[in-house]
């Protein structure tokens, strides 16, 4: 658009949209998932598998839907978030399908449940619906400041969220589900992106209380008692979390997320301190007698002590997943080559990425942290480049939950710290994660169309007008 005012008449350049440039991605997004499809198929069969055409066609027509809505409603968007999003769930697909090929998966389930029921098919449905809420967040969401009116609501809608698995029974030893019938929904992907917004509206009010009316006591900063206040309460929260719902992955990424926040709203490294402090001296407590946690404790120290000891499966998992990652090297074992799926049920949620690591090799695993890390990334230059508070806190906040999230479940699996039970974002198998996270993908593509966006032209200045010479 040519802007012409009354002092010039040089058009202004205007800002290149990149969406050409997302659309290229975006084929080599779909076309490296269809060729692992493809080598998945021949390792396994020697054939080309059936179904490759229609898991082709399905996923080039969610990317191109995904496409289309952000070259209409958000034109200015990182060109990079849906690309790399859609590749990761569309890899995340294929290693699911390819669990699904395992006859020790499938011998396992006839056995237990008396029929298998594989997740491909319903992993792709998820990927629709996430898809779907995708571009709902896009066409509802014109201005992500609107969500700053929802600050206390999303506080009373987050904790309910959070609180509301503790009524329901627990699966595999935590409670972090809310099961209605054949449907089951893990209501603590949903409540980070909620939480985040709370923390965003209520930073933004408060940083400066809790930035400057600090005293300075061995080179920390010491906050008063009363602004102490809101962080002693998250730390409650998230303890009481672990306690009753014996879930430490979402302890961690709902305390995490907070003291992250506050370290960038008020740029004083004391909280990073107080937080890991506090932190640490939950989970030790906790763990002194809480069962579950115990058990994850012992497997994450030294799983192959305990390997055919322990009843809750832990050891024997992790001890599964490091011989895993062992067998893979360098450059893996082939996709569709590897012995994963001996790790039981949680192959394709928790551990999927020791599937990774054991097909793909070192090579393959540091690529799929490379791809998390740039959705990190962008998410974390669209919070530099926004132009309001709330904007920059809320990008940093979906960020650093998603950082946290893929950090304490890779290491978890790769032996770094206690199993947490979280799924890896677009790969594990689950609904609730895929369906979370493409609606977190969302809201940062809407904050950075409005950060990259071309300011509005200057009205036109009264000075510029033609003077008049009055002669006498």
């Amino acid at each position: 658009m040519s802007v012409v005012t009354n002092t010039t008449t040089i058009g202004a350049i205007e800002a290149p949209s990149r969406r050409n440039t997302e659309l290229m991605l975006l084929a080599f997004a779909v076309a490296i998932p269809v060729f692992a499809y493809i080598n998945v198929g021949l390792a396994m069969d020697g054939e080309l598998p059936t179904g490759v055409l229609g898991y082709g066609l399905g996923l080039g027509l969610l990317a191109g839907v995904a496409h289309l809505v952000v070259r209409k409603f958000a034109k200015y968007a990182d060109p990079l978030l849906l690309p790399l999003a859609t590749l990761l769930n569309g890899l995340g697909l294929v290693l699911v399908w390819r669990l699904d090929q395992s006859p020790r998966l499938i011998a396992r389930a006839e056995t237990l449940f008396g029929a298998f029921s594989p997740d491909a098919p319903k992993q792709l449905l998820y990927s629709a619906i996430g898809i779907a809420l995708f571009v709902a967040v896009l066409l509802i969401l014109k201005d992500h400041r609107i969500l700053q009116r929802y600050t206390y609501i999303s506080m009373a809608v987050a904790l309910l969220l959070l609180i509301l698995p503790m009524f329901f029974p627990s699966v595999n030893g935590a409670k972090i589900w809310i099961s209605l019938g054949p449907f089951s929904i893990q209501p603590g992907e949903f409540a980070k992106i909620i939480i985040a917004v709370f923390f965003s509206g209520y930073l933004m009010v408060k940083r400066d209380a809790l930035a400057l009316a600090s005293r300075r006591f061995m080179g920390l900063y010491l906050p008063r008692g009363r602004d102490l206040g809101p962080i002693l309460v998250v730390w409650a929260i998230s303890i009481l979390i672990l306690v009753f719902e014996t879930d430490l992955g979402t302890s961690l990424l709902f305390f995490g997320l907070f003291v992250i926040m506050l370290y960038v709203a008020t740029e004083r490294t004391s909280w990073i301190v107080f937080g890991l402090l506090m932190s640490a001296a939950g989970a030790v407590g906790v763990a002194t007698f809480e069962p579950h946690v115990q058990s994850r404790v012992n497997a994450w120290l030294d799983p192959f002590a305990c390997y055919s000891t322990d009843t809750s499966g832990a050891c024997e998992q992790i001890s599964n997943a490091i011989m895993s990652f062992g067998s893979g090297g360098t450059l893996g074992t082939g996709l569709g080559q590897g012995n994963s799926d001996l790790i039981g049920f949680a192959a394709n949620a928790d551990f999927i990425l020791s599937t990774v690591g054991e097909e793909l090799g070192l090579a393959g695993m540091m690529a799929f942290l490379l791809i998390y890390g740039l959705i990190v990334e962008r998410g974390v230059r669209t919070a530099l480049a926004a132009r309001d508070p709330f904007g920059k806190l809320l990008a940093i906040g979906l960020s650093g939950a998603f950082a946290i999230q893929v950090f304490v479940v890779a290491g978890g699996v790769m032996g770094l710290i206690p199993l947490t039970g979280m799924t890896m974002p677009f790969v594990a198998a689950g609904g609730s994660s895929v369906i979370a996270n493409w609606a977190l993908i969302g809201i940062l593509i809407r904050i950075s169309d409005t950060a990259r966006r071309p300011a509005p032209a200057p009205a036109p200045s009264p000075d510029a007008e033609m003077t008049q010479v009055v002669r006498p």
